[in-house]
Formats: C-alpha cells, structure tokens, sequence
C-alpha cells in the first residue's frame, strides 16, 4: 500500500477513470464533429479539471485551509469554479459553432452544468485526498506505536539496576579526595546526565530547560577530554527557554559532531554548537572540522539515521534539516516549528 501513495497510482486511477468516463459521455461527438475536436474536448475539459483541482489541493488547501483563514479559502475556492465554468463556457460556444445542424449555444447556456461538474470534482478529489491523509497518519501513528514499543524493549534489555549504579557513583564521589574538585565535579555531571537519561526522559515532550543542561554536561565532560589544539564554543540565546521538545533530541547532532571531529596536528579543530529562537522557531546549528581524507564517506552513522526518523514521525512538515558535507567541514541546522508538532 506504501508503494501504491509512493508512486502516485492513485492519481493515474483517478485521472484513468475521469478522461475515460467523460471520453465515454462525449462519444456523439466523433460523428459530429470528428476526431480533432473530440480529441480537443477532452484535451481543455480535463485540463481545465486538473488545473482546478490541483490548484486546491497544492495551494489553497496548504496555504489557507491549513492555516485557518477560512474566509479566504471560501472565496478562493468559489473563484476558482467560476474560473473553470468561464474557461469552459468560452470553449463550449466555440466547439458547438463547429457542429452542423446544431442549435448554437450561447456563452451562458452552460453555465449549470459546468459550475456543477466544477463542484463535483472539486469535493470528489478533497475526498481521496482526505482519505490519503487519514491512510498515511493512521499509519505514521502505527509506526510511532511500534518504534516506541521496540525502544522500550531495547531499553528494558540494557537497563542495570539504577539504585546500584547512582550507590556505586556517590562512594567513588566521597572517596575522591576534597581537595580533588575537578574530579567531584565531573563526577557530579556524570550523575546528572546519567540521572537524566534514566528519570527525566520517560515523556513524550521534555523543558528546553532540561535539555539543555544535559546539552551543556555533556559539552563540558567532552571538553575535558580534549587538548588545547580543539576549540569548542557553545551559544544559546536567551530566549531559548518555555517550551517542551522531544528528550534526547538534539545531543545526537552533537554527539555526531565530536564523534568526526578533525584531528589535526598542526593547526585548530574547531566545534560549534549554536541554538536559537526566531519567533515560533527552534534553530540549533552545529558545525564541525573534519579530515579531508573521510570527505564524501558517511558521517553519520545508526544515531544520525534515527533521529531523522524520529524527526519525520514527531516533527512531520514542521521541521527541516539541512546537512551540509564539504571538505573539512560537517554542519547541521535543524530548525523545528513549535506548537506545530
């Protein structure tokens, strides 16, 4: 059934079906008026059908209707019958003054019937296309079902007893000397993350808040890791805050980003992570060297792959995500639509 929506089968059905019936219906013609005007017949009334149709469905429908500007949508839609009735009118005088013997029809005389046909075809395609759009959300909802399940399951199958990790963390923490802060410091933060995974993430939607301090954990253990040859800067805006996201989100990019780093010798590897709010939008950018010699290979492994899946089941047309793969450098900006989700 995914391949039938995929490849646009029911689209060739539907326009199959049309031209057929309405070739059926316009038969008289072949006699009347012979094959050139039958053929051009068919050519303009279902042209004009598909222009109508498809205008709604690719403009007004996503544009207005979506949007919630009702009023407009109305006068768009109704405007856009008259328009089809007008143009068919017009070939409609100018096709029964070529028929011998046939009363000749007025610009008018039609209208009835083609606002009718405009109409019909107009309320039969919102039809599949409403059934389409059920189809496909039924089934994304299935596969967001699923995909949580086999999470939960993969997460039950590696889960260690928590109570015995976060014991075994506060004695190495009290045996580390007082003196010792650094060491009880990333101790603390390793806590903190580790608490975060297994507490704070069970939700569907998580604070930015707390994202962001897991974000920011995590930065500074990496930090610790490198030398002085990386540079690593991390930027959010103030107004990066009072609004929920999915948990574990974003740290895939990062975690990506220190993951291919370059490891240059003789000159800087840099990291950037950068995460801002531009009106009803979240941007987070994230920039990374990276050694020339791995340019066009794959970058991002299974954690890349699935965070795009999971941004196209929860973000689904209020995202986007542009990756960026030149030579010595990797970037990602993914900008999410908030209240969109």
């Amino acid at each position: 059934m995914h391949k039938f929506w995929k490849y646009r089968i029911d689209h060739v059905l539907f326009w199959t079906a049309t031209i057929g019936f309405h070739m059926y219906t316009r038969r008289e013609l072949l006699a009347a008026a012979g094959w050139e005007q039958f053929i051009l017949e068919i050519v303009i009334r279902n042209g004009l059908l598909a222009v109508m149709i498809y205008t709604h469905l690719q403009i007004l429908i996503p544009r207005l209707a979506q949007r919630q500007r009702v009023g407009i949508y109305v006068i768009a839609v109704i405007a856009l019958i008259v328009l089809y009735a007008f143009a068919k009118n017009s070939h409609d005088v100018y096709l029964y003054s070529q028929l011998q013997g046939v009363v000749r029809k007025t610009f008018f005389d039609n209208t009835y019937y083609n606002i009718s046909i405009g109409i019909f075809y107009l309320a039969f395609s919102v039809a599949l296309y409403l059934s389409k759009e059920w189809y496909i959300q039924r089934k994304r909802l299935q596969q967001i079902e699923i995909e949580k399940l086999n999470t939960e399951l993969e997460y039950l199958k590696s889960q260690i007893n928590p109570h015995f990790v976060f014991n075994s963390i506060n004695t190495i923490f009290f045996q580390i000397d007082k003196q010792n802060t650094a060491a009880r410091e990333t101790l603390s933060r390793f806590s903190e993350m580790l608490r975060y995974q297994l507490y704070e993430c069970n939700g569907k939607d998580i604070p930015i808040e707390r994202e962001l301090t897991y974000l920011q954990n995590y930065i500074e253990l990496q930090r610790l890791r490198k030398d002085d040859n990386y540079i690593i800067t991390f930027q959010c805006d103030d107004q990066v805050k009072d609004f929920d996201i999915a948990p574990l989100l974003i740290i895939v990019f990062v975690e990506n980003a220190f993951k291919h780093v370059s490891n240059y010798s003789d000159r800087n590897n840099e990291i950037s992570v950068s995460l801002q709010r531009s009106n009803s939008d979240f941007i987070l950018k994230v920039t990374n060297t990276k050694d020339f010699h791995v340019n066009g290979k794959s970058v991002g492994g299974i954690g890349l792959r699935n965070v795009k899946r999971r941004l196209d089941l929860l973000y689904n047309g209020s995202h986007t995500l542009n990756i960026q793969d030149n030579p010595g450098t990797y970037s990602v900006e993914l900008s999410i639509g908030l209240g969109k989700k």
